[in-house]
């Protein structure tokens, strides 16, 4: 599976601005007929979230057709990063995940929000998995903070998952923090990590790129520096079940007594 990384940079609070960049970069990605896209969190806002009753997406629906026509007309699996959708209930941030035709194939609402960012006033957050299929391979979707919860993503990996997606807007001054983590969460996990991180700043923020693709050994495939960039790498599914299979982490789990 080629797979492929837009880290973008983002416009605070400009919907249209960020749509218009973000179409170009996926036409631009999808010429090179890549299987798979991924895009960085909240990449239709920012983090302009005392405005997010204004500018989020009414229950996501802008972003999906938006989404849906560009994967049906490229024929590619796009992870759609995450956007603010507004619900009765409440703003979330939310990721969406169509498949080769079009369809639907994956929603995932973030489940920590973080609170030095103030995510926790102004959204809500999610109550289910990230759990995903594409092309037949099993997937989850997390955002930025999740992780830093390594119980979380193995809640998806021992039901199968063997690619981790992530995005994020992970800031610069945790560089070191979130390569560590990713690379950590490969090992553990004995998985692929995907992550999509932001370029840029906001007015509050420097963001750190360094979007990339860690193979279940823990080896990077590929890294982006921290300007906007289109990262591509391929990762060979037949790697998980080797290493999983060599080191049987998941048969050897005894979970009944880490309660």
């Amino acid at each position: 599976m080629k797979i492929t990384l837009l880290q973008l940079d983002i416009a605070f609070g400009n919907p249209m601005a960020n749509y218009a960049a973000a179409e170009r970069a996926i036409r631009r990605a999808a010429a090179a007929q890549p299987d798979c896209l991924l895009l960085p969190e909240l990449w239709t806002t920012g983090y302009d979230l005392t405005n997010l009753e204004e500018i989020a997406d009414p229950e996501g629906r802008s972003v999906k057709a938006f989404i849906a026509a560009l994967a049906r007309e490229y024929g590619v699996n796009i992870v759609a990063g995450s956007v603010a959708s507004r619900r009765a209930s409440g703003i979330t941030n939310s990721m969406y995940v169509f498949n080769r035709h079009g369809l639907p194939a994956g929603e995932y609402s973030k489940l920590h929000l973080f609170r030095l960012m103030n995510e926790h006033l102004y959204l809500q957050p999610g109550e289910s998995k990230g759990l995903f299929t594409l092309d037949n391979i099993p997937c989850a979707g997390l955002i930025c903070y999740d992780i830093r919860f390594p119980e979380w993503v193995r809640v998806h990996t021992a039901q199968g998952a063997e690619v981790l997606f992530v995005s994020a807007q992970w800031p610069l001054p945790r560089l070191s923090h979130w390569r560590a983590l990713l690379i950590s969460r490969a090992i553990e996990n004995q998985c692929y990590v995907v992550a999509c991180n932001r370029s840029g700043s906001d007015p509050a923020n420097r963001f750190a790129g360094h979007s990339m693709i860690i193979d279940p050994w823990g080896e990077i495939v590929c890294e982006a520096g921290e300007p906007e960039e289109l990262l591509s790498g391929t990762i060979d599914l037949q790697m998980v079940r080797n290493v999983r299979s060599q080191i049987p982490v998941f048969a050897d789990r005894r979970p009944e007594l880490y309660r």
